[in-house]
């Protein structure tokens, strides 16, 4: 092995005197309730660890001769442990990745465009519905135009009834700390 394989060597792998070290990741020894984003970095730690185990085996192969063939078979059961552990540990993550964004990386193609198309969809069904709010209020301001001019008294009529409506709902919210638009407020935690 030269200076450069052992310098990229990390834990779990091969040691300068060929032994493979025992050291054990800690992320196997994690218990089944912890947290997700814990289990997460553990599953990335792991791909990362992997990733470093697949450059060093690449270096190996690459410069292979008889004397690097005990360092190869470290090397193969570093990476094999090593994806083991990464199977364990991807058991309790539970991430649901939509089949788009596999399609995509399948294809050859960045991920981030899937998040960008579902943004740019929303924008355009926001816009849409907007569009259609602001229809109905007009279409609402000119039927009230048109019906006070035909039955003053009845839009009179419905304007109060709507005016102690609205006090008796903001009261009403007010009452049950409530927002106007139906949220509930959160008290702040000291």
């Amino acid at each position: 092995m030269d200076s450069s394989q052992a310098s990229t060597l990390g834990p779990g792998g091969s040691g300068g005197n060929g032994i493979v070290s025992s050291q054990t990741n800690d992320t196997a020894n994690a218990t089944p309730n912890d947290d997700p984003k814990q289990n997460l970095t553990q599953v990335i730690n792991s791909i990362q660890k992997t990733l470093g185990l697949l450059h060093q085996l690449y270096l190996t192969v690459s410069s292979f001769n008889s004397a690097s063939q005990l360092p190869l078979l470290q090397r193969l059961n570093s990476l094999v442990t090593e994806l083991d552990n990464m199977s364990k540990l991807s058991e309790k993550c539970n991430i649901h990745v939509p089949m788009e964004v596999l399609n995509l990386i399948d294809d050859g193609k960045n991920p981030d465009e899937f998040t960008r198309d579902v943004l740019n969809s929303c924008i355009a069904k926001n816009q849409v519905t907007k569009g259609k709010t602001d229809a109905v209020k007009s279409f609402r301001k000119h039927l009230l135009e048109e019906l006070e001019q035909a039955f003053p008294d009845e839009v009179e009529s419905y304007r109060e009834i709507r005016a102690s409506s609205a006090a008796e709902s903001k009261r009403l919210a007010q009452s049950q700390s409530m927002l106007p638009n139906g949220d509930v407020k959160v008290k702040p935690e000291h």
